[in-house]
Order: structure tokens, then C-alpha cells, then sequence
């Protein structure tokens, strides 16, 4: 991705834009510090990457790479526990 100065952008903005619509991602820097991105527009309804809304700061990385934790086991009710949508039923007079 190539990074270019707000004067430049300024200077040579027609093709910056031809550039950009053509598929190439350019980063506009303002006193050396990236501040904007001309990038081609999507077509209608398709989504950013993941990778596009980390670096567009819109979405904060996981901390961690690895595999996704597996999701807990159910408990068991014991005793006189219900749950709770029964108890709902009970008191709509479904059961």
C-alpha cells in the first residue's frame, strides 16, 4: 500500500482517484502520519475483511491466535429446578 502526503494528493489527485478506482489501496499521510485511505468502492452489499476493519481501527484484533474455545457443556437440573420457560408456561397455563 502506498502512502502519499497531503500535497501530493493535492497535486496529482485525478490520478490518485484513477489509481484507486482501478484497485490499488492508497494511504493519505498528513505530517507523516496516516490519516485517510482512497481505496475503490465495493459493490453494493459486500463487506469489509476482517483484515479491512483492523486496519481501518474500526475493529480491535484478539489478543490471542489460536483455535476458538469449545463451547461449555450443559448443565444438568437436578433436584426441583426448572427451567425457566417452563416456568413461564406453568404460569400461562400452557402445561
Amino acid at each position: 500500500m502506498e502512502r502519499v502526503g497531503i500535497r501530493e494528493l493535492r497535486r496529482d489527485i485525478s490520478r490518485l482517484v484513477r489509481r484507486a478506482a482501478s484497485g490499488e489501496r492508497i494511504v493519505i499521510t498528513v505530517d507523516g502520519e496516516p490519516k485517510a485511505e482512497l481505496a475503490p468502492l465495493r459493490p453494493a452489499g459486500e463487506r469489509p475483511t476482517l483484515d479491512e476493519l483492523i486496519a481501518s481501527g474500526r475493529v480491535i484484533p484478539p489478543r490471542r491466535r489460536g483455535p476458538h474455545r469449545p463451547a461449555p457443556e450443559p448443565v444438568k437440573l437436578t433436584g426441583g429446578a426448572k427451567l425457566t420457560s417452563d416456568i413461564v408456561d406453568e404460569l400461562r397455563g400452557d402445561r
